[in-house]
């Protein structure tokens, strides 16, 4: 006798051995939720490894280069090293005269032969015959053969750069008053000293003269 628990219902679909089993082999085959499993989509932490990588993402921002340091030009770095000294020019009236014109004056005329050559620097009066004068003016003295030869060079403004005059004699007090390098823009040491040079020499004063 059948047992009425195990018989189909009328009516019922009876299920197959298929269907019996694929629950089954569905449940082995499918992943575990437990187990952490790689994917290719990106997340949150995840760079994209195209977006990344330059060589596979032409879009990819490129890093920016350092601008060139700016470089001092030679010029401009070598004076801030090293100013430029002061001429000799520059320095104050009475220190130039004492310090370099009279010891350049000495020896440029002592190496035109001059062998006793007295040279003085002082401010006194015109020593100009007929010239009635009370100021006193620097003036650069020169004399040789025993006060025989003299000249004098005066500064009335007190300055290399200003007016200068020229007068010479020979055992007498000069009569004439010449005026000393007035068309030269920018004296200097040297011009001072060569050009009365050339004037004692064409007085004839200086050489075999």
């Amino acid at each position: 006798m059948a047992d009425p628990t195990n018989q189909n219902q009328p009516g019922d679909a009876v299920p197959s051995t298929v269907d019996q089993k694929a629950p089954t082999v569905a449940e082995e085959n499918a992943p575990s939720t437990s187990e952490p499993v790689a994917t290719n989509l990106p997340t949150a932490n995840t760079p994209d490894p195209q977006a990344a990588n330059p060589k596979t993402n032409p879009n990819a921002a490129k890093p920016t280069a350092a601008p060139p340091k700016e470089e001092k030009p030679a010029a401009a770095a070598k004076a801030a090293k090293k100013e430029k000294a002061p001429s000799v020019e520059d320095k104050p009236f009475v220190e130039f005269m004492e310090q370099d014109y009279l010891p350049a004056l000495q020896k440029a005329i002592t190496a035109e032969g001059v062998k006793d050559l007295q040279l003085s620097f002082a401010k006194q009066k015109l020593p100009i015959a007929g010239l009635s004068s009370a100021e006193e003016y620097w003036q650069v003295i020169g004399s040789w053969q025993n006060g025989q030869r003299q000249f004098n060079v005066y500064f009335p403004d007190e300055d290399i750069q200003g007016k200068k005059g020229f007068s010479c004699n020979e055992g007498r007090r000069p009569s004439t008053l010449e005026s000393f390098l007035i068309d030269e823009r920018k004296i200097t040491l040297d011009m001072l000293v060569s050009r009365l040079v050339y004037r004692l020499n064409g007085q004839k004063w200086l050489g075999r003269n």
